[in-house]
C-alpha cells in the first residue's frame, strides 16, 4: 500500500452508491478498507458483475452476517482495530443490529463513524427512501438546471450521490482523523446528500443574494441562458462546448470565429437569442474535428464533447494519466495526486466474500474461530466471481 492513508484502517459495511465511492476513495488514498458482505450477496443482479464495478476496488470483501449475534460480535472485534467505519444504511438500521455508534464508540472511542444517507439522520424524511434525483430536487439545484420549458433532466447521479454525498463523506473522514491527532477521540459524522448537494450549490446562491440570478432556467450566464456559455452541435452530428466568461475570452472567442465585438456586444441581453442563433449556424458549418483545430489550446475557453473512449485517447488526458488500465480494466485513475506519497489502485473489485478467511485472519480472528463462523454460515468464503 502506498499513499497519505497508509495505515489507516477501514470497514465499509456493503451498501451501494456513494459510500462505496467514498470507500474506493480512502483505498486510492492509501488506506486498508474491508467491505462487509452479506453472505447470500454473492451472485449479482442481471446488470451487475462485482469484479467490473470499478467502485468496489481497492479492497477485500468479507461475507458476514450481521443478522447473527456471532456476526455481530465479529465485526464488533474488527472495529475494536479499525480507524473509520462507514455506514450506507438508513438511520436506526445499525441501532437495531446493535452495532450504533453507542456501543461501537464506548468499545473504541478513537472510531470515526461516518454515516452516509440521503435525508440526513433527522428529519421528518429521515428514513424515507430516495435516490441522488430526489436529494437534488428538494435540496434546490434541480429547479435551476436544464432547458426552459422541458422537465429538469437528471445530472446522472454526480450531484447527490458523488459529489454532495461521497466526497463530502471522504471530507468528513479526514477532517475527524485530523481532529482525533490532538482529541485522541473519535465521533460520529452525519453526511447527507441532501445537504452535501446543498452546499455545492453555494455560489449560485450567492449570486441569487446578490440579484445576479434569475430563478428562470435558461436566463443566467451557467445554465444555458448566455450563448457564449453552451454547447453547440457541429456538420457532423456531434458537440463542442464554449465557455467564454470573462471578457478578454469572449473578445478572443469572437476573433477565432470572424465575428465583430461591436455587433455583439457581451453584456446585451437582447442580442443574446441573435447570438445564439450566430453561433448555433456557425458551429454548424464545421465538423467536431475542424473546430478542435481551431479552438482547442486557445483561450476562448473551448472543448470538444468526448465519450469516455474518445477522452481516453485525447492527447491532454493520456499526458496527465487521467484514466489508467489497471488489472485488466480501463477506469479513472486516483485523485488528487502527491508528490511525496502518491495513491494507487491497491487491487480489483472486489467479489462478495472473496477475501474473508484470509481478511478475518489479518484482522486478528484466530483459525480456528473463522471454521467455526464458516461452519456455522454465519460468516462464507466464496470464490472469486469470474475474472476481469
Amino acid at each position: 500500500m502506498s499513499g497519505p492513508l497508509r495505515g489507516v484502517r477501514v470497514v465499509e459495511l456493503g451498501g451501494i452508491g456513494p459510500a462505496p465511492f467514498a470507500a474506493m476513495m480512502l483505498s486510492d488514498l492509501g488506506a486498508e478498507v474491508v467491505r462487509i458482505d452479506r453472505p447470500a450477496g454473492g451472485e449479482p443482479g442481471e446488470h451487475q458483475r462485482h469484479e467490473l464495478d470499478l467502485l468496489l476496488r481497492g479492497r477485500r470483501s468479507i461475507a458476514l452476517d450481521l443478522k447473527a449475534s456471532r456476526g455481530r460480535d465479529t465485526l464488533l472485534r474488527l472495529l475494536d482495530r479499525a480507524d473509520v467505519l462507514l455506514d450506507p444504511f438508513r438511520p436506526g438500521v445499525t441501532e437495531r443490529l446493535g452495532l450504533g455508534p453507542g456501543p461501537v464508540l464506548e468499545r473504541n472511542p478513537r472510531l470515526v463513524y461516518g454515516r452516509m444517507t440521503g435525508w440526513g439522520q433527522t428529519g421528518p424524511l429521515a428514513t424515507a427512501a430516495g435516490h441522488d434525483l430526489n436529494y437534488v430536487a428538494l435540496a434546490g439545484p434541480l429547479a435551476a438546471m436544464g432547458r426552459r420549458g422541458t422537465p429538469p433532466p437528471p445530472a446522472l447521479n454526480l450531484v447527490g450521490d458523488f459529489g454532495g454525498g461521497g466526497m463530502v463523506l471522504v471530507a468528513g473522514v479526514l477532517a475527524a482523523l485530523l481532529e482525533r491527532t490532538g482529541s485522541n477521540r473519535g465521533q460520529v459524522i452525519d453526511a447527507a446528500m441532501i445537504d452535501g448537494t446543498a452546499a455545492l450549490f453555494t455560489s449560485i446562491v450567492g449570486f441569487m443574494n446578490m440579484g445576479a440570478w434569475s430563478t428562470a432556467r435558461e436566463d443566467n450566464f451557467l445554465d444555458g441562458g448566455a450563448p457564449y456559455y453552451d454547447s453547440y452541435a457541429t456538420a457532423d452530428g456531434r458537440y463542442v462546448t464554449i465557455a467564454a466568461l470573462e471578457p478578454q475570452f469572449y473578445a478572443l472567442l469572437l476573433d477565432r470565429l470572424g465575428l465583430d465585438p461591436a455587433e455583439w456586444p457581451q453584456d446585451d441581453r437582447s442580442r443574446w437569442p441573435a447570438l445564439r442563433a450566430r453561433l448555433t449556424a456557425i458551429f454548424a458549418a464545421g465538423t467536431r474535428d475542424h473546430w478542435v483545430e481551431r479552438l482547442e489550446g486557445s483561450d476562448a475557453c473551448f472543448a470538444p464533447v468526448l465519450t469516455v473512449d474518445e477522452a481516453m485517447d485525447h492527447p491532454h488526458v493520456k499526458a496527465r494519466g487521467t484514466y489508467v488500465t489497471e488489472y485488466g480494466m480501463r477506469q479513472p485513475a486516483p485523485v488528487p495526486r502527491f508528490d511525496r506519497t502518491p495513491g494507487s489502485i491497491q487491487s480489483p473489485p472486489c467479489s462478495p466474500g472473496e477475501h474473508t478467511r484470509a481478511a478475518l485472519a489479518d484482522w486478528g480472528v484466530p483459525g480456528p474461530e473463522i471454521a467455526e463462523l464458516l461452519e456455522l454460515g454465519v460468516a462464507v468464503d466464496r470464490p472469486r466471481v469470474g475474472s476481469a
